[in-house]
């Protein structure tokens, strides 16, 4: 459970790169997505800090839960490519069947979100591989 604690963690950090990136060029808020998964834990009209870390505490807390399904789930030797596909299944979980039925989710634009869920299966994949590697005999 360790490991996909870890690699839960380090998708959590890396995996909204995509859409902060193609959100910034296009000059719109990097903020959007954390805020509408606070809206979903504190109500629609919730706003300012508190939604904030609300939305930063839930994505923490799913993407270390993924992290543990992942390192169940992804199969050894194959981590990164599992790890991104089941990216994108998560996503279809995620913004799919659960994210279709929650505004603040369902108003997000897809594409980019779609692209955070691919690069969060792929870290935590990355992640998942490197904690597998055997450690070298250091005699």
């Amino acid at each position: 459970m360790r490991d996909g604690l870890f690699a839960g963690a380090a998708g959590a950090l890396l995996s909204g790169a995509p859409s902060t990136l193609i959100t910034a060029a296009g000059r719109g808020n990097v903020l959007d997505s954390t805020r509408a998964v606070g809206r979903v834990v504190l109500g629609p009209d919730a706003d300012g800090l508190p939604v904030l870390a609300a939305g930063a505490a839930a994505h923490a807390v799913i993407s270390l839960g993924w992290g543990v399904v992942l390192e169940h789930s992804v199969p050894r030797g194959h981590e990164i490519v599992g790890g991104a596909l089941a990216g994108l299944a998560i996503a279809a979980v995620d913004l799919g069947l659960i994210g279709r039925r929650l505004p603040a989710i369902a108003g997000l634009p897809g594409g980019r979100e779609v692209l955070d869920h691919l690069a969060f299966g792929a870290v935590a994949g990355a992640v998942l591989s490197r904690r597998r590697a055997p450690v070298p005999d250091r005699r």
